[in-house]
């Protein structure tokens, strides 16, 4: 799927200061590197196009910066993390050469490269708009926390559904496995311009789940299976978590 090389893909992490769980969570130190910057080196190790950092803080765009990577400003008020790349899009590419984008989280700073690899998969069906990440659950609180959003799926493969529903209920009902969602996702990139050009729809109201708009408006995504759900930083554990995975990884020669 890397045909052409860089050009045709990019890599857009979003971001944004404001966590109230952890402040000033881009900043956080993880071996050394602020955690966006451990990110975007994940996303680099992918090998898969150009990697931009979007943000909307003026101390984060220094510290991206000063480790090498591109980095753009994006406005403060935007509703969500796909608002902000389709900016961040519209600054650094505006040509369109980039066909399709990646988001990339900003508060992964753990996740491995061939992880971010696999969200292009879906994208070699041409009938796919968006492509994500889902992993099978095997802990069974997990199939019935309503944090772990499923994704609802007729299978296309061995690794690959078709997503029909995204929810935080159990489904769907009956014997067969549940699948936990990644919130990773590969934009062809008319699909990313018509989705943010969309209201928010009722079912993403009701869920709190944005993805929803997509399928709502009749849009096409694909998740493949993955093998591990990566680590999202959210508490002072996670980020504990996180130095210990990083640093284990460093001290085995990562």
């Amino acid at each position: 799927m890397n045909e052409g090389g860089t050009a045709k893909t990019l890599i857009l992490i979003p971001a944004r200061m404001a966590s109230t769980r952890l402040p000033d969570k881009p900043l956080a130190d993880i071996g050394g590197l602020p955690m966006i910057v451990q990110v975007a080196k994940r996303a680099q190790e992918a090998e898969i196009g150009r990697i931009i950092v979007a943000v909307d803080d003026i101390r984060v765009f220094n510290a991206v910066a000063d480790a090498g990577f591109e980095v753009v400003m994006t406005r403060g008020d935007h509703q969500s993390g796909s608002d902000r790349i389709f900016e961040a899009l519209c600054k650094v590419d505006p040509t369109g050469e980039a066909q399709i984008v990646i988001n990339v989280q900003g508060d992964l700073p753990t996740i491995d490269p061939q992880t971010i690899r696999a969200a292009l998969k879906p994208l070699e069906d041409p009938q796919v708009d968006i492509a994500t990440l889902t992993v099978e659950i095997e802990d069974e609180q997990e199939k019935t926390n309503p944090n772990v959003v499923k994704v609802v799926g007729s299978p296309r493969s061995a690794d690959r559904l078709r997503a029909l529903y995204f929810t935080r209920a159990t489904a769907p009902y009956g014997p067969g496995p549940l699948y936990h969602h990644i919130g990773l996702y590969a934009y062809r990139r008319e699909a990313l311009e018509r989705f943010v050009s969309l209201s928010p729809s009722a079912l993403e109201k009701r869920e709190s789940l944005e993805q929803l708009r997509a399928l709502e408006a009749g849009m096409r995504i694909d998740a493949q299976v993955v093998k591990t759900v990566p680590l999202g930083v959210d508490t002072a554990d996670d980020l504990e978590k996180a130095r210990r995975i990083l640093s284990a990884s460093s001290n085995a020669g990562h």
